[in-house]
């Protein structure tokens, strides 16, 4: 009769081994007190002839289940003519071996390319092993996995643990996974970086620790867009730059943009899933003025993918708007700080609120995830139609044309 749970939960101290009945020769021997006991399995040895005993963990840690297939493959061995316990050892030998020539830089990398087709941002990627050749691989990234300690992690993220908490707490994770895989491949006993907070200064709340980005003020935004960005002669960042506003969108989604986001005829901008934030695709209305700057690169014809193309015929770099704000001493709201092409969505943001725009019309502009559950499940529409008037009003006045008294809606009480 196999042995079932409730028989092996009856076991008691210094009763007799119970058989599984299963796999020949596995027993569970009664351990020190009830319940408790450890899996054997007899065979006699197709190299020696001799009698030995192999042992598959204890119970109930190591289930009926677990220890029937660990032992079914060991017999399996046997009717191969293998000593199961010998070619154990011997594993635990290469693994050992493994480990001992294994460095966190080559585990790093392989546990990437291991799990990178599954991750579907390719930015994210990206980043993840950038920042590990950035911040750890200096560090601890020649040496062996099965010597690192904590002090070692915690060396590691010292530098960046306050002045960079965000990051600092995605390094720290990212090498866990890294060991964790070391672990789980039985190449290091136990992953080490789960107590690196101990050995490190606590770090300021999230609360304490957010810097908004230098925006410009929304009344401030028409004499730059005239004086700066429309005057003179034309540029790639006045193009980008201007477009941005217009759109109230993020760098990354206006420089990486491409032609067949973009809808002319029903002036539709698509920005996919994979290049968003939230990881939702985002459905930009455009005003005349965005239709224009789009119709200009078009017929510019730089690029047959990319709407704004560097001159090397890439995606601009991250740093182009950067520059050009602060070659343009670009003013901010705050003090001594140059304004942020990020900052021109809290330019629309504030322009939106100080209007009598409804929030959701200017948070579905921005692409904001919704935080509250409740509240994002009575979401089902992006309010495209609704946003239209919105943007095409925040256009007339970010380049001048109109009476932005003219621009102001009235709220429903609904």
């Amino acid at each position: 009769m196999n042995l079932t749970d409730l028989k092996a939960r009856g076991v008691k101290p210094g009763g007799k081994p119970i058989a599984d009945g299963t796999v020949s020769g596995l027993r569970l021997h009664a351990g020190d007190k009830k319940g408790n006991g450890k899996w054997l399995m007899r065979f006699t040895s197709p190299e020696t002839r001799k009698r030995r005993d192999m042992g598959f963990g204890t119970y109930p840690d190591v289930s009926i289940t677990e220890a029937r297939k660990s032992a079914a493959a060991a017999r399996e061995l046997i009717r191969n003519g293998i000593d199961p316990i010998d070619a154990r050892k011997a594993d635990k030998q290469a693994r050992t071996s493994d480990a001992q020539a294994l460095t966190f830089e080559k585990a790093a990398r392989q546990f990437h390319a291991d799990h990178k087709p599954g991750w579907n941002n390719s930015k994210h990627a990206a980043q993840w092993i950038t920042t590990l050749e950035t911040y750890v691989f200096p560090h601890i990234g020649n040496r062996k996995v099965d010597d690192l300690k904590a002090r070692d992690f915690a060396d590691a993220l010292r530098n960046i643990w306050l002045e960079k908490p965000e990051t600092a707490s995605r390094v720290k994770q990212r090498c866990s996974s890294v060991m964790d895989w070391c672990a789980a491949q039985e190449l290091i006993g136990a992953n080490p970086v789960g107590v690196v907070v101990k050995l490190l200064p606590k770090q300021p709340k999230i609360r304490d620790r957010v810097v908004h980005h230098p925006a410009m003020p929304w009344q401030d935004v028409p004499v730059f867009v005239e004086g700066v960005l429309r005057a003179g002669n034309p540029s790639l960042s006045k193009s980008m730059l201007e477009f941005l506003i217009l759109t109230a969108a993020r760098s990354g989604e206006v420089r990486a943009m491409t032609w067949d986001e973009v809808d002319l005829v029903d002036c539709v901008w698509t920005v996919p899933a994979e290049r968003m934030k939230a990881n939702a695709a985002h459905r930009v209305p455009l005003s005349g003025r965005a239709i224009a700057i789009l119709q200009e690169q078009k017929d510019k014809a730089e690029h047959p993918d990319i709407v704004f193309p560097s001159p090397s015929g890439s995606v601009p770099s991250d740093m182009i708007l950067t520059k050009f704000l602060r070659d343009q001493k670009a003013a901010s709201s705050e003090k001594g700080r140059i304004a942020t092409a990020h900052g021109f969505r809290s330019s629309f943001r504030d322009w939106a609120s100080e209007n009598g725009y409804p929030r959701d019309y200017a948070e579905r502009a921005l692409a904001h995830t919704i935080s509250n559950q409740t509240e994002a499940a009575y979401h089902r529409t992006d309010l495209l139609d609704q946003r239209r008037g919105m943007m095409e009003s925040w256009a007339q006045y970010v380049c001048g044309m109109g009476d932005q008294g003219d621009n102001i809606v009235s709220i429903s009480a609904s």
